[in-house]
C-alpha cells in the first residue's frame, strides 16, 4: 500500500453514534497510577507536585467498548510512566469520568475533572462529546487530545489535537486501500445517513472511488430509527453483483448486517473502518460470521514488535481482554503528552493555560513513535501525519492484513 502521507495529514471513530504513541522519551511496564487528590477548583495548578491527567468516555451503555478501552489504556500508560519515574521526575495522577455517550454529560464530566485539578484532558472518546467539551477547554485554554474523536470539528480549536484519523480521510484511505490491494471489482455501500461519522466517511469514499479499479454499484442508507432490518440494502448490493460491501458504520449495526447476509446466503468481502472495532465483543453475535471481515485501523494486536507485545500482555493481565484500536490510541495519547511536556521542560506548578500554550507549540515540533504508528507528527490544525493499516479477522482474532 502506498503511504498516503499527503492524505493522512487530514485523516480517521466516531460521532455520537446516536446523536463519538507511545511517543515517548522512554517506556516501561508495571507500576500504579497515583491516587486522586483534591486540587484548586479552577484546575490551574496541580496539588502536591504531580501532573494531573483526566480522561472522559462512555464507560456504560452502547459505546462502553470504546470508552472503557480509552480510559483503561490511559490508566495503564500512566501506571507505566509513574513506574519509570514520571514526567520530568514528577508523578502523574489520573482520573476518569463516564459521559454515557451524551454530550451534556461529557461537559459535566469535564467540569468534575476540572474541579479535581485536571491539567490535560485525554478525550472525549466520541466525536460529538469531544466537540461539546472542546467549547469549554477552549474557554479555559486547557490542552485537549482526543484519542478517537474523528469528526472534523473535533479539532476546530487550536488547543485540541487528535491521535486518530479524521472521518473524511478514513473514506479516502479505504477507497485507496481497496484499489491498491485489488480487493473488489464491484462495491456496495451500506451507511447510516443519520450519523455524521458514517455519512462523512461515505461521502469521501464515493468521491475517492472515481477512477479506481472497481465500481460502486449500490449505496444504501439507513438511520438510527431504522437499523434492525437490512434485508433491502443487502439485496440491492447482492443483485448489483457487489463482491465487497463497504460498511462505514459501528460494530453493533454491522453484526446485524453480517448475520442477515449469512441468512440470505450472501458472502461478499465486508470492509469497515475504525467504528467496526469491537464487533467480536457483541453479545450473542456468532463471531464466525465475521471471518474475513477487514477494517481500516492503525493497530493490530497480533503485531510482533516489542511495544505491541508488551502492551497487549499488560492490558490483558490487568483488564482481562485483548485491547482494541481505541485502547492503542489512548495509550499513545498519554505518551504523546509525556513527550510534549518533557520537550518543554514543564513542571506541575505551571498553570493549566501555560501548559496548554507550551503543548500547542510542542505538538508541531515533536515526532513520536507508538502503537498506532512508527512515525507520527502533527499539524498546527491538530491533525496527525501517520500511515493507515488494515486488519482482517481470522480464527476469531484481528490480524494484520498487510
Amino acid at each position: 500500500m502506498k503511504k498516503l502521507k499527503s492524505i493522512v495529514s487530514l485523516m480517521a471513530a466516531s460521532a455520537l453514534l446516536a446523536g463519538t504513541i507511545a511517543g515517548c522519551g522512554g517506556n516501561a511496564n508495571g507500576g500504579a497510577a497515583g491516587a486522586d487528590t483534591a486540587s484548586d477548583a479552577q484546575g490551574t495548578e496541580s496539588a502536591g507536585g504531580v501532573f494531573k491527567i483526566g480522561a472522559i468516555g462512555p464507560l456504560t451503555g452502547g459505546a462502553a467498548a470504546y470508552g472503557n478501552a480509552v480510559c483503561n489504556a490511559a490508566e495503564l500508560a500512566v501506571a507505566e510512566i509513574n513506574a519509570a519515574g514520571g514526567i520530568n521526575g514528577y508523578q502523574v495522577e489520573y482520573s476518569k469520568e463516564d459521559d454515557e455517550l451524551n454530550a451534556e454529560k461529557s461537559v459535566n464530566a469535564y467540569n468534575t475533572l476540572k474541579d479535581w485539578g485536571m491539567q490535560v484532558l485525554v478525550g472525549s472518546t466520541t466525536s460529538a462529546c469531544s466537540i461539546a467539551v472542546s467549547e469549554y477547554t477552549k474557554e479555559d485554554n486547557m490542552f485537549q487530545i482526543t484519542p478517537s474523536g474523528s469528526a472534523v470539528d473535533c479539532v476546530k480549536y487550536d488547543n485540541v489535537f487528535r491521535v486518530c484519523f479524521s472521518d473524511p480521510n478514513q473514506g479516502i484511505a479505504s477507497a485507496q486501500y481497496i484499489n491498491d490491494h485489488n480487493l473488489a471489482t464491484k462495491v456496495g455501500i451500506i451507511y447510516d445517513s443519520s450519523d455524521v461519522y458514517s455519512s462523512g466517511i461515505y461521502q469521501k469514499f464515493v468521491e475517492e472511488s472515481n477512477g479506481k479499479n472497481y465500481e460502486v454499484v449500490s449505496a444504501e442508507a439507513f438511520t438510527a430509527d431504522n437499523n434492525t432490518d437490512f434485508s433491502v440494502q443487502l439485496q440491492k448490493a447482492k443483485d448489483a453483483g457487489a463482491d465487497l460491501v463497504f460498511l462505514p458504520i459501528y460494530y453493533k449495526d454491522a453484526s446485524l448486517i453480517l448475520t442477515q447476509a449469512d441468512t440470505m446466503g450472501y458472502k461478499p468481502v465486508f470492509f469497515g473502518v475504525d467504528g467496526m472495532d469491537g464487533i467480536l465483543t457483541v453479545e450473542n453475535f456468532d463471531t464466525s460470521l465475521a471471518e474475513g471481515l477487514m477494517l481500516l485501523t492503525p493497530f493490530a494486536a497480533d503485531a510482533t514488535d516489542d511495544l505491541t507485545v508488551n502492551f497487549v500482555k499488560n492490558y490483558q493481565e490487568k483488564y482481562g481482554e485483548v485491547p482494541n484500536q481505541f485502547a492503542a490510541d489512548a495509550y499513545d495519547a498519554v505518551f504523546i503528552i509525556k513527550q510534549a511536556i518533557e520537550a518543554k521542560g514543564l513542571t506541575p506548578d505551571t498553570s493549566t493555560s501555560d501548559i496548554c500554550e507550551a503543548l500547542k507549540s510542542a505538538m508541531t515540533e515533536i515526532e513520536a513513535s507508538g502503537l498506532t504508528s512508527a512515525k507520527m507528527s502533527w499539524e498546527a490544525n491538530g491533525e496527525p501525519n501517520k500511515e493507515p493499516k488494515a486488519v482482517v479477522i481470522k480464527d476469531g482474532a484481528y490480524v494484520s492484513a498487510d
